[in-house]
């Protein structure tokens, strides 16, 4: 590393993400039971050329070949989540010990190779009966789901210590309850919409509890949250108040970010008149409860500038210049988000404890002639974030690590395997895996931990 190298706190976890719909397949294999993701995909017309995770990455029968490869690029720690209908195919009740044993197994060769597992408990592959039964829209899923959690506790705690119960809950919410466009496909109203944020994050707040009483070893709790990151669009105080003053704006009801925060931070919601029904003190005491960690999952963000005319509400957005660069999942690409999004969170909602547990970029990677992906612009992008996650460390923000999304190419949700986000390029026919070059500079982040 050069003199100018920006060299991380000791500890520091580098590491890498995915999700078990993304990645598994086997999605009917070994008791395995349909999820709200295998009903969706399985819906001519629902997934951009029909794609389906039926096969994904095949990870369910090539795992040890990936943590290999995870081995070799000397990731520290791995974040995946836990199939729920792989687990309880019935989505309560009877548990399937072929599902169980398969995570077992992933712990034990993760152990093996010196990775830290890190484990989400809901990557939004809900079971398709309890969806069939209301889903989130009632509170016998959060129930469900905290008897789901004890199981996989029961079974890894003596292993695992890093838990988060949740993987973006604003983007189940919107995409798939109010805009139909993700799993289960449908378009509620907004009372509907404000029942599943609560029951949601009643369920997140059981399984925190439930985690926390009976994990076998001293865990570390958390949820991966994308918050709506707002950029100031300068350095000056007038600004960086404005960004703050949208990071709470009330007008967006569902992902705002108030919505989430509040009630997970100050038990209550920004808003007396929820439009929900049933909310006791006792709930918000329970979606309240404690956590050790906030992820963030951060890719961009809005630019945010100072606006004091009338009906303006202190703060108006920047729209960014036609030709400012962007992914081909038509993200604008801002490193500030990273920064940004740490700082406001931290100085606005007290919170002491940090993971980046996704980050990362989709471009259209090809495989050269020479047989090598060449994505330069996927190193640049990473380069750049992850200097943005710098400054806020350098800023006294206790950042603790750091996981790329994806470690591999994946399905894509609504995109099918039209988008590649991976550092690793998969050959879906084939299942050959191809280290990009971005792999090999990571590799090098993690051997020097740091960037120049």
């Amino acid at each position: 590393m050069s003199e100018k190298s920006l060299k991380f706190p000791k500890n520091f976890l580098w590491g890498c993400a995915t999700a078990s719909y993304q990645i598994e397949g086997a999605w009917n294999n070994d008791g395995k039971g349909e999820s709200i993701w295998d009903r969706f995909s399985h819906t001519p017309g629902k997934i951009l050329n029909n794609d389906t995770g039926d096969i994904a990455c095949d990870h369910y029968h090539r795992f040890k070949e990936d943590i290999a490869i995870m081995a070799k690029l000397g990731l520290k720690a791995y974040r995946f989540s836990i199939s729920w209908p792989r687990i309880i195919p019935s989505g309560k009740g009877k548990v399937n010990k072929k599902g169980l044993a398969f995570y077992d197994r992933l712990v034990d060769e993760l152990l093996k190779n010196n990775i830290i597992p890190f484990i989400t408990l809901y990557h939004w592959d809900l079971p398709q009966v309890l969806e069939d039964k209301g889903g989130w829209r009632v509170k016998d899923t959060s129930y469900a789901f905290n008897d789901y959690a004890k199981e996989v506790v029961n079974c890894l705690s003596d292993r695992v210590r890093d838990w988060m119960t949740f993987n973006e809950m604003p983007c189940s919410v919107v995409f798939g309850y109010k805009d139909g466009l993700h799993a289960p496909g449908l378009k509620e109203k907004p009372e509907v919409i404000r029942q599943v944020i609560h029951n949601m994050l009643l369920a997140h707040g059981l399984g925190v509890q439930t985690i926390r009483s009976n994990a076998k070893k001293q865990p570390e709790i958390g949820i991966a949250h994308n918050p709506a990151v707002k950029i100031p669009k300068t350095t000056s105080p007038e600004d960086l108040s404005a960004a703050k003053l949208a990071f709470l704006d009330l007008n967006d009801k569902e992902s705002g970010n108030a919505w989430w925060f509040d009630p997970l931070s100050k038990a209550k919601y920004p808003e007396k008149n929820t439009g929900i029904s049933e909310i006791t003190d006792e709930e918000m005491k329970i979606i309240s409860t404690p956590i050790d960690f906030m992820g963030l999952n951060i890719y961009s963000g809005s630019m945010i500038e100072s606006d004091n005319t009338c009906g303006s509400n202190g703060f108006r957005i920047v729209p960014y210049p036609e030709n400012h660069p962007k992914t081909t999942m038509d993200w604008y690409i801002n490193p500030d988000c990273i920064y940004y999004g740490l700082k406001l969170i931290h100085e606005m909602y007290g919170i002491s404890k940090f993971y980046i547990t996704e980050n990362g970029c989709c471009f259209n990677d090809i495989i050269s002639k020479d047989g090598y992906v060449h994505d330069n612009n996927r190193i640049d992008y990473l380069n750049t974030h992850i200097t943005s996650a710098y400054r806020a460390i350098s800023e006294g923000i206790n950042l603790a690590g750091y996981f790329l999304w994806s470690f591999m190419d994946n399905f894509e949700w609504s995109h099918g395997y039209s988008k590649r986000f991976g550092i690793v390029y998969s050959d879906y026919k084939s299942q050959k895996r191809i280290l990009k070059d971005s792999a090999v500079w990571y590799k090098n982040v993690i051997e020097q931990n740091g960037v120049d």
